[in-house]
Parts: structure tokens; sequence; C-alpha cells
């Protein structure tokens, strides 16, 4: 006796169309428009900023640009995606500190990236596993990520800058230079 087995997942791998692709990378982020993508969750707009002035602080960045994506655990609208490619050259996005907002954070970097938008998502270390399983689904199943310890939550001000000190360099490299899907980086998975 045979039996059919049917994968649920079958029909998300090609929700929306996306192909994984890597961006093009700039040579360094000088001049560039830098997006803060943040997710609602608690300190991760801070923490965001405190790379942002930290990139600032490193490079002649035309400008941050702070947005703010309001339902954490589903995709990117459409209007969002089309301001992000409009005002932003690249974008960092976070921090996905619970299963599905991580889940989610990894899939708008890489719709993010399929559009030529270079990405760095992070991602906190107790959520490896959403965040790799999401990528696989979208079909980058190497898709590289940040990693920082958990939680963010309850971080202090003063722990938040020593969250972005630890970022910041792991964010530029991650935009600038070597594309996406080929990986490697101190903090990445």
């Amino acid at each position: 006796m045979t039996a059919d087995i049917i994968d649920p997942t079958a029909g998300l791998r090609s929700a929306g169309g996306i192909v994984p692709a890597d961006a093009p990378r700039p040579a360094d982020l000088t001049g560039l428009r830098v997006g803060l993508l943040g997710n609602t969750k608690r300190n991760a707009d801070r923490i965001l900023d405190a790379i942002g002035v930290r990139l600032a602080a490193t490079t002649e960045l035309a400008e941050l640009i702070p947005r703010t994506k309001t339902q954490f655990a589903m995709p990117l609208p459409e209007d969002l995606v089309e301001e992000l490619i409009r005002e932003c050259d690249v974008v960092v996005i976070g921090v996905g500190d619970c299963g599905s907002c991580s889940a989610s954070a990894v899939a708008d970097s890489i719709a993010l990236e399929a559009v030529g938008i270079p990405t760095a998502v992070i991602c906190t270390d107790a959520f490896v596993q959403p965040s790799s399983a999401m990528a696989a689904l979208k079909g980058a199943p190497d898709f590289p990520y940040l990693l920082t310890p958990h939680p963010i939550a309850n971080l202090t001000a003063e722990e938040i800058d020593a969250r972005a000190a630890d970022l910041a360099a792991q964010v530029q490299s991650r935009l600038v230079g070597e594309p996406a899907l080929a990986g490697n980086g101190s903090g990445a998975r």
C-alpha cells in the first residue's frame, strides 16, 4: 500500500512571485540613504537608531530614513515596499526577537533583495530556527541574517548602545561589497 504525502508549504514557496536574488551591493555607504525598518517590537527602533548613528559617524551617509512596519508578523505592505524602493538605497531590518517576527523579517529582507535593495536583517539568537525555516521556505536556505543575543526588549539605554556597537560593523559589511546570498560575516548565520 502506498500513500501520498502532502506538503502544506508547497503553495507558499512561490507566494508573491518572489525569486530570491542578490541585490547589487554598493562599494561603500558614502552618500547613500539608509533605511532603518523597525517592527514595533520593544527597543527595535532604539537599536536601529543607535546602529544608524554609528554608521553615520564612520561614513558620510546622505540620510537615515526610519520607517516602521506596523504588523510585525505579516509581509511588508506593498505601499511600504514601494516607499522603501523610492526612498532608500539600502535597508537595515530588525529586530526579530520572536518566532513570527524573526521569520517575517527574513522574508521581508529576501523580498527587498529581490527588487534590488541590499539589506541587513537582525534577529536574536533564540530564533534561528524560524528565521532559517523562512529563508528555506522562500527558496534561499543559505540567506544570511545577523544574530544578536536574546532578549532585546528589556535592554537599558547603555545596553542598547553596546549592542549597536557590536552590530554596526556587521550591518555595514552585510550592506556593502559581497551579495547577501553569498553570505559569511562575523555574527551572521
